[in-house]
C-alpha cells in the first residue's frame, strides 16, 4: 500500500492505494451460456415498411429514440393540430406525439411495441 495526500476543492484527503501487478495468465475457458427462458410477454409486432409522404402530405417523425406504446388515432381519422396520434415511451417516460397541423391520418409507419430511432417517420398526415 502507498499513501498519498490529495486535495479536492480545498479539502485535503489522505488515501491509501494498493498497487496491483498484472501477471500474464491463460484466459479461463468460457462457460456455456444458460438456456434462454421462455418470454413471458408476446413479442413485439414486426416493423411495417415505412411509407413516404406524397404530394400534399407530410410526415410526423420521432423526436427521440424509443418504443411505440399505443396508437391513439386510427388510419383515415380526421385530426386537428394538437390531437394525440400515438404514445412513444423513451427513458421510462410516455410522450404524446401530436399532430402538428389539421389533416387526415393517411397511414401509420409503426405498430405498437416497435422500437424507433430519432427522425423515423411515425405517421403520414394528408
Amino acid at each position: 500500500m502507498k499513501k498519498f495526500n490529495i486535495t479536492v476543492n480545498g479539502t485535503a484527503y489522505e488515501v491509501e492505494v494498493e498497487e496491483v501487478k498484472s501477471a500474464v495468465k491463460a484466459a479461463p475457458a468460457p462457460k456455456a451460456a444458460p438456456a434462454p427462458k421462455a418470454a413471458s410477454t408476446a413479442a413485439p409486432a414486426p416493423a411495417k415498411a415505412a411509407v413516404a409522404a406524397g404530394a400534399g402530405e407530410h410526415s410526423i417523425n420521432a423526436p427521440m429514440p424509443g418504443k411505440i406504446v399505443k396508437l391513439v388515432a386510427s388510419e383515415g381519422q380526421a385530426v386537428k393540430a394538437g390531437d394525440v396520434l400515438l404514445i412513444l415511451e423513451a427513458m421510462k417516460m410516455q410522450n404524446e406525439i401530436t399532430a402538428d397541423a389539421d389533416g387526415v391520418v393517411k397511414t401509420f409507419n409503426v405498430t405498437a411495441g416497435q422500437s424507433v430511432k430519432v427522425h423515423d417517420s411515425l405517421v403520414i398526415l394528408g
